[in-house]
């Protein structure tokens, strides 16, 4: 299982991180739309593809028309048809800035030479200059390749098939299934270690660790789903199926063990590059700064919000400090935080229910 996991965070590459991941993402991520399957530009690009023909569409930006030269004025209402006759011409196609319109064709784009480019074919050396020079979208199609390319500023993004990114969100799915059943066990084992007191740094951990992965691997199923556009709705339906109610029960863990330093918690483990994050050992070291396993409790923010108890929670983790002492916590001594008999029953009966709950490993 450790094996796939590193296959899916792409381990030993450049993907470290949560938030690596998403910072090479940032650049491009909110262009895929523009092209997901169902879209009038995915249609056009598919078109292209199966005539087998090459294109470079460049969108609108400022600063275009001072790296373009020759072509002439289309202007004329976008359609797949248009630019797809438009493509069987030579040079460059310019869309305006909503995709809405066809500006340009048969333009030639000269853009800056000292932009360094690691492509090797002409159209696409001059689509990567150009959307770095101008921070535009630029479209490659190549008729060689037969695929296509999209360059973002600085970004690169090659578009794949619909069925070979559903190939790939239904493969990382099936791991985020896994470890979401293997996760649910951990949950149910640690809800009876917090109730008998016998909670260690190495039980936390596992359950930081399982979690962490899970939002990753659900991070690049939600990326493919961009993608996909209407063609990932199942896949998006189980998605929510497997994360529902993980971001709440993660904050609560971070609040139950690092109190006030939860988001100082929160930061680490996802910064946590996927080597660290695997091994429990040395997310006990990083977070609690623990070689060895040791005791722990909870405030017990996190199993209290399980009970009708919401409005009384603050008050028993306030008064009481951790939540073994909430459990041994007799009448008396709530009656001297509630001042009601009957609020003290009514809250005596919802921790001895959820007690039992728990030791009989019912789900909470």
């Amino acid at each position: 299982m450790r094996k796939k996991i590193e296959e899916i965070f792409f381990l030993g590459q450049d993907s470290t991180s949560r938030k690596d991941f998403e910072a090479r993402d940032t650049g491009i991520i909110h262009v895929l739309k523009l092209f997901s399957p169902g879209t009038a530009m995915r249609t056009s690009l598919d078109d292209m593809l199966r005539a087998k023909m090459g294109a470079l569409i460049v969108i609108d930006k400022e600063g275009i028309f001072n790296i373009v030269d020759g072509g002439f004025r289309v202007n004329c209402k976008f359609s797949t048809q248009r630019l797809v006759e438009l493509a069987k011409m030579d040079g460059a196609i310019i869309l305006s800035k909503d995709m809405k319109k066809i500006l340009y064709s048969n333009a030639l784009l000269v853009p800056s030479m000292n932009i360094k480019t690691r492509e090797t074919g002409t159209r696409h050396k001059a689509a990567e200059r150009t959307a770095k020079q101008i921070n535009s979208i630029v479209i490659a199609v190549s008729e060689r390749k037969n695929k296509v390319t999209i360059y973002c500023g600085e970004e690169k993004h090659i578009l794949e098939k619909s069925s070979e990114i559903l190939r790939r969100a239904t493969e990382t799915l099936q791991i985020l299934e896994k470890q979401k059943e293997s996760y649910d066990d951990e949950l149910s084992h640690l809800n009876v270690l917090e109730v008998t007191n016998l909670t260690t740094t190495n039980d936390v951990c596992n359950i930081l660790q399982r979690i962490e992965v899970i939002r990753r691997a659900s991070e690049m199923v939600r990326r493919y789903l961009i993608e996909l556009g209407k063609e990932g709705i199942i896949v998006s339906m189980r998605l929510k199926e497997l994360t529902k109610n993980l971001s709440k029960e993660r904050e609560m863990l971070l609040k139950d063990y690092f109190r006030d330093n939860h988001i100082h918690a929160d930061d680490i483990l996802s910064n946590m590059d996927l080597d660290s994050l695997l091994e429990t050992a040395t997310i006990s070291k990083i977070l609690f700064e623990e070689l060895s396993d040791k005791p722990i409790s909870p405030i017990g923010l996190r199993i209290l919000n399980k009970t009708n108890l919401q409005s009384e929670i603050i008050n028993l983790i306030k008064d009481n400090f951790g939540l073994e002492k909430i459990f041994a916590t007799p009448e008396e001594g709530l009656i001297n935080i509630f001042k009601d008999k009957e609020k003290v029953k009514f809250i005596s009966q919802e921790l001895s229910s959820l007690r039992e709950k728990i030791l009989a490993g019912k789900k909470i």
